[in-house]
């Protein structure tokens, strides 16, 4: 377990897909219940990329839980990523699984507002938030980048919250018609959705580079990756405020702070890195 003046870090381990999943937790300062946040990573699964994101938000006032796709595994090699996704991917109640089993973990904590929950993911992490709204999960919001993924037939009528997606214009992979399908889903379905095309931006624009080969169709836009964090961040504000008990009954809400994440990106799973040149967020 990690403490700053600001947040309380620590690793949760626990099961789903038949492994034994390591995920990471961020607690704000204080110890009054507030809205949380489940964050989804890429098909790679679980690095310092979204740790820091999980950080970034309980700086925001967020519970926030970065969850693991791999039992604990970073998978650089994209053979062995997509291997291990494409079944995924293609198997809604694998994903419902792997979702719930995560928002278990968030809700078992006694900082984590039950009532006040947002599903936000990237890629794969993206694709499992959408399962778990069609699958009826009580969420205030769903937001996704580069995962303008389709459900069973008439299953995204179970969403109940305001959904946010963000991709790239030139990502071959959620490619405009792979677009237009899930946006018809969504209006199909009686949804509040809304949809950003970055121009320009590739799959996992938002991802810094890393040191490892990637499928192909993918590469980071900084400028796109600061505007993508800063449409969560307002998806956040809108659907889930932070409020702060200020004793008496009464509470304060905060006012918004957008963090913009640097552009260091570790290629695996290992520990976060401590205080280096420069700052780790900008603000």
């Amino acid at each position: 377990m990690t403490t700053t003046t600001m947040i309380t870090t620590r690793t949760v381990e626990y099961q789903a897909d038949g492994l034994a999943m390591v995920g990471h937790l961020a607690l704000p300062a204080g110890v009054d219940r507030r809205p949380a946040v489940l964050l989804g990573p890429e098909g790679m699964g679980l690095s310092d990329v979204e740790r820091r994101r999980a950080d970034a938000l309980a700086e925001l006032g967020y519970v926030a839980l970065a969850f693991d796709l791999h039992g604990g595994r970073y998978l650089a090699d994209p053979e062995e990523m997509l291997a291990r996704c494409l079944p995924l991917l293609a198997d809604p109640d694998r994903m419902r699984d792997i979702g719930h089993a995560a928002l278990d973990v968030l809700l078992a904590e006694q900082r984590a507002d039950p009532d006040r929950i947002a599903a936000i993911g990237y890629g794969t992490g993206g694709a499992i938030g959408l399962e778990l709204g069609r699958d009826g999960a009580s969420l205030r919001a769903i937001g996704t980048v580069n995962a303008t993924t389709t459900g069973r037939p008439g299953e995204a009528a179970r969403i109940r919250c305001p959904v946010w997606a963000g991709v790239g214009s030139e990502d071959p992979i959620m490619s405009p018609a792979q677009r237009n399908a899930f946006t018809a889903e969504m209006q199909d379905a009686g949804v509040d959705w809304r949809l950003t095309v970055y121009g320009g931006a590739l799959h996992a624009f938002h991802h810094p580079p890393v040191d490892h080969p990637t499928v192909p169709g993918v590469g980071y836009h900084p400028q796109h990756a600061q505007r993508s964090w800063r449409d969560v961040v307002d998806l956040l504000a809108e659907c889930l405020p932070v409020t702060q008990s200020l004793g008496g009954g009464m509470t304060r809400t905060k006012a918004r702070r957008t963090k913009l994440l640097d552009s260091r990106a570790p290629s695996g799973p290992g520990p976060s890195p401590g205080p280096g040149p420069g700052p780790q967020y900008w603000s």
